[in-house]
């Protein structure tokens, strides 16, 4: 075989980076992908002898305690989907959008940020909302864009509010703290939401038009709402979530198994339990962690070989060469990269590629990794909305009215996209806003 090693680290990352981009074109499985790549690179460069290295690092992957944490969120956002919690917490809130200009929008993000903190996970949150209330604000006469784009930006907050599963993978990936980074997680989620409320009630209040007030008799429409029924159990439930990992009494994994059994005794409680919900909550617990699982077993190889390779110095002396040696330059251009790959490649596969080189570049220039978390997640809220494979959009696009084609579902985030850089942008210059509890 072609002796690899013989290219240099230069030649050779850029003959791995047109592998990998070469291979995914075909079609074929991220998760193929990078473990393919890992493999010919770790027999090309190093030989035969190099893939217990690579298979010990795995080993060390999987087996991570926190990793149970996953499937259990997973799971909670699973039954969240398919009980009614999340339809009767939607009309116990009208009460927001009854007398406000585009109060029902801003009904929807309060409703949005609520179900986040059950779930962290976007796809489910984004296609309840989808359901319950974008027909509804389309009914109202909202305009079709602050509709959809109100919809879709709320449904991916799940990504920044604790408890995110990609803070999770991140804290995993790092090696940093979960707990620290839900409490650092916390402020820019709020600031990320009360800026897309902002921006509703401002565009609502310069076009009244935009969002219309609903007649006396649509609301007397609006049936009579169990509020008891409707707020406790979801109250109840970010409580136990949150509450027992902030106060330290347990701690993510643990938290996420009182998540599960709060959440079952909720639909037990509502008559809404049976074998059925179980089922299905299970396969689409089990899809979806068995994704993670691998995209992560082959990005762990592939950083794994290309560390053994001295890809991460490179890298290092690459970006630190562009940006003149300025802290600020680095980790610009680190953001740069994550949006492009955000574009492209699911958050799971650019966390578990990036991070392992970054982090350790972002701790080389003093700053904080469970700062730049946050940042990294912020940088993944943009990738959920953009074009061309923005998750979040093709979600809501499943459940949509089918008059509402892709192009306009794109087109109505840009304004998100625009809040959500504004607010990248000002946990880069002001840190203090992730670290605010230290």
């Amino acid at each position: 075989m072609f002796d690899l090693s013989s290219l240099g680290i230069g030649y050779g990352s850029l003959l791995m980076l047109v592998s990998m981009i070469l291979l995914l074109l075909t079609g074929m499985q991220l998760a193929i992908v990078t473990g393919l790549v890992a493999l010919i690179f770790a027999i090309g460069w190093f030989g035969i002898d190099a893939l217990p290295l690579v298979t010990s690092r795995l080993y060390s992957f999987v087996g991570s305690y926190v990793f149970l944490a996953v499937p259990m969120f997973v799971l909670m956002a699973a039954l969240l989907d398919r009980s009614g919690i999340a339809r009767d917490l939607f009309d116990a809130m009208k009460v927001v959008g009854r007398k406000v200009r585009g109060g029902v929008a801003v009904q929807t993000l309060v409703v949005a940020v609520i179900l986040a903190s059950m779930s962290g996970v976007i796809g489910g949150e984004t296609v309840l909302l989808g359901i319950l209330a974008l027909p509804q604000m389309l009914r109202l006469g909202y305009n079709r864009r602050l509709a959809i784009g109100t919809t879709c930006a709320g449904g991916a907050l799940g990504t920044m509010l604790p408890p995110s599963i990609v803070l999770i993978i991140y804290g995993l990936t790092a090696s940093v703290s979960i707990g620290d980074l839900f409490k650092s997680a916390f402020l820019p989620a709020l600031i990320l939401a009360l800026a897309y409320m902002a921006y509703v009630l401002i565009v609502s209040y310069l076009h009244p038009e935009y969002a219309p007030l609903p007649t006396e008799e649509e609301l007397a429409q609006d049936r009579e709402t169990n509020y008891f029924k409707a707020l406790f159990f979801p109250i109840l439930s970010v409580a136990i979530v949150l509450g027992s990992i902030y106060t330290g009494v347990a701690s993510v994994t643990e938290a996420s198994a009182l998540g599960v059994v709060g959440i079952i005794i909720s639909a037990w409680i509502r008559g809404e339990l049976n074998f059925t919900m179980l089922k299905e909550s299970a396969k689409a617990t089990m899809s979806t962690c068995g994704m993670i699982i691998w995209i992560g077993i082959g990005a762990t190889a592939l950083v794994g070989v290309y560390n053994l390779m001295g890809g991460i110095d490179f890298v290092e002396e690459t970006i630190l060469a562009l940006s003149g040696g300025s802290v600020m330059g680095t980790i610009l251009i680190m953001m740069l990269i994550l949006l492009v790959l955000g574009m492209f490649l699911d958050w799971v596969g650019v966390a578990l590629l990036t991070m392992p080189i970054f982090v350790p570049i972002i701790t080389n220039l003093g700053l904080d990794p469970v700062w730049f978390g946050v940042v990294f997640c912020l940088n993944m809220q943009v990738s959920f909305l953009s074009p061309p494979f923005g998750p979040a959009a093709f979600y809501l696009k499943s459940v949509a009215p089918k008059d509402i084609s892709l192009g306009e579902i794109f087109r109505s985030l840009l304004p998100f996209i625009g809040l959500q850089i504004l607010v990248l942008a000002l946990v880069i210059v002001f840190p203090e806003l992730a670290l605010w509890w230290k």
